[in-house]
């Protein structure tokens, strides 16, 4: 179980983020605190593997508290949860180690993603004693993807569009749905499921392949960049 602080001033926000962790398989919500101090305390005590922190706090801001919290020696993962949109407050964010960040307003699904996609993450690296080239590629490209895809409807994954996305990238023409099965390992009806919401949410072109007789076959190209 992954053990979360969450972090907001706005004790009505912070129950709802508590409230959508809880909502995520695997997740559950070790502590809530509503400034820098308090949550400081949380990490002190340890236990916590990642922190979803507001960057406007009444007493220090989230960028300071990540920095406090690296220059006191704890690894605990962050992920910023912020209205703060300046590109400024970004870049630090990445500077100072946070994995990703969410603009509020956000919705469930659009935090679900970052969640599987961190859960996801440590699965990869749990299950890696020594990383080559294409294993290091896959760690990066976890949150990479997760940080560009719009979030999926119940009953589909982040690590299987990520499959598909693999496939159509490195593949040289497009696909139709039993050709991108065949080669992900996924059964043609789960492939053209993935595929067809993939296709409506603008991640992948869809073009038609016509033939002498019978229906035109569908091919499929991924859209987005990276």
């Amino acid at each position: 179980m992954i053990e979360v602080l969450v972090v907001d001033d706005d004790f009505r926000v912070a129950e709802i983020n508590a409230a959508y962790v809880a909502r995520v398989p695997g997740f559950h919500v070790g502590a809530k605190a509503h400034n820098a101090a308090q949550a400081m305390a949380v990490l002190e005590r340890g236990g916590i593997d990642l922190v979803l922190l507001d960057h406007f706090l009444p007493d220090e801001t989230g960028l300071s508290l990540v920095r406090r919290i690296r220059q006191r020696g704890h690894l605990t993962d962050v992920i910023m949860v912020t209205a703060s949109r300046d590109i400024a407050t970004v870049q630090a964010a990445m500077c100072y180690g946070a994995l990703q960040y969410l603009v509020k307003p956000f919705t469930f699904p659009g935090l679900r993603v970052k969640l599987e996609a961190y859960a996801q993450l440590r699965r990869t690296l749990d299950d890696a004693e020594e990383a080559g080239q294409d294993q290091v590629d896959r760690i990066f490209g976890t949150l990479r993807t997760a940080a560009t895809s719009a979030p999926l409807p119940k009953g589909h994954s982040a690590p299987t569009a990520e499959l598909i996305r693999r496939v159509l990238s490195d593949a040289a023409r497009p696909l139709s749905a039993h050709e991108v099965a065949a080669r992900s390992g996924l059964s043609r009806s789960t492939a053209q499921r993935y595929l067809k919401r993939l296709e409506e949410s603008g991640r992948l072109r869809l073009t038609l392949k016509y033939g002498e007789t019978g229906r035109p076959e569908h091919r499929y190209t991924w859209a987005v960049a990276g």
